[in-house]
């Protein structure tokens, strides 16, 4: 029997149950991996985190929820079967804690203790980690999640399956390639942004080959940093969607610093001052980073907020 387009939209599902070993919080884990409210590749509906991405059989759409026995995987789409595979690095289950120490802190040793639960997630889809890290930079959230929405939503693939509200999986690098600058202009995208973007997607397999052949994240880092326009806050914004990097700091980011120092220390401080602060914790320095924003602590702020500058009607 042949489907119609309608009934293959929402065939039934593969579905399996993943029991990790070790404390789960699956909205602060998988949570994290959102790029704002509007996210064409995801959506957090009440207790259930869907997703789409590409995999190397096809588009798949991902629903995840979390009961009392487990996280209870669905997939829809022809690369359901490779979208279930990946649910438990998605759920961290390569997140690996040795070495990781905080008894000597009480604050963050407290928060430690109150949120056993927080993994780092990985997709291991790097090019998407990218191309959303090199729209993000210099730029708003606001601004970034604006532009990725309209460009997934423009370029990327319908997702299949029952989703909430409709869906796309994020382009192939090659589709990145051929987006015309009207449309980049239309998204906000500024031309250093896109030029790094494209060029990404032209060497999209050797980075992902080279990523996952490094051995540590400064030869991560390497490989990463040596496309034009990409620099080491962008590396690590990659690095740590992408392969889950537990050690991944974001150097150059305007808020980052003064949120780290003012949780440590009770004051701002500037990315020196950060890694200082953070030294310590070596190979982990991302995980104390986490802790960090999943208990809400924050600077609180003191000047305007800033309005971002359209130049797209101009």
């Amino acid at each position: 029997m042949t489907l119609t387009t309608d009934a293959a939209q929402h065939a039934p599902a593969q579905q399996t149950v993943y029991r990790p070993g070790h404390p789960l919080d699956l909205m602060q884990t998988v949570g994290m991996l959102c790029r704002g409210p509007k996210d064409p590749t995801m959506v957090i509906d009440g207790s259930r985190i869907w997703m789409a991405f590409r995999t190397e059989t096809g588009v798949a759409t991902l629903c995840l929820r979390q009961t009392s026995d487990g996280v209870h995987a669905a997939a829809w789409g022809p690369g359901a079967d490779d979208a279930l595979a990946q649910v438990p690095r998605l759920c961290g289950a390569d997140d690996d804690l040795t070495g990781f120490d905080v008894s000597s802190h009480g604050k963050l040793a407290e928060l430690a203790r109150r949120h056993p639960g927080i993994r780092l997630p990985r997709t291991d889809r790097v090019f998407d980690a990218l191309a959303c890290a090199i729209l993000e930079q210099k730029v708003t959230g606001l601004q970034a999640f604006g532009a990725w929405r309209y460009l997934v939503s423009r370029f990327g693939e319908r997702s299949p399956g029952p989703t909430p509200r409709p869906m796309s999986a994020a382009p192939p690098p090659e589709t990145w390639q051929r987006i015309p600058s009207w449309e980049w202009h239309r998204a906000g995208v500024e031309p250093p942004q896109s030029r790094t973007i494209v060029a990404a997607a032209g060497r999209a397999s050797s980075i992902r080959r080279a990523l996952h052949r490094a051995s540590d994240g400064a030869e991560r880092d390497r490989a990463l940093t040596s496309l034009r326009g990409v620099g080491l806050w962008t590396s690590a914004e990659t690095r740590l969607r992408a392969l889950g990097d537990p050690d991944a700091v974001a150097v150059g980011d305007y808020h980052l610093p003064h949120e780290v120092g003012f949780a440590l220390t009770g004051s701002r401080t500037d990315d020196e001052g950060m890694l200082e602060l953070l030294a310590p914790f070596a190979g982990h320095r991302q995980r104390i980073i986490r802790l960090i924003f999943t208990a809400g602590i924050r600077e609180p702020r003191r000047g305007a907020r800033l309005a971002p500058e359209d130049h797209r009607r101009r």
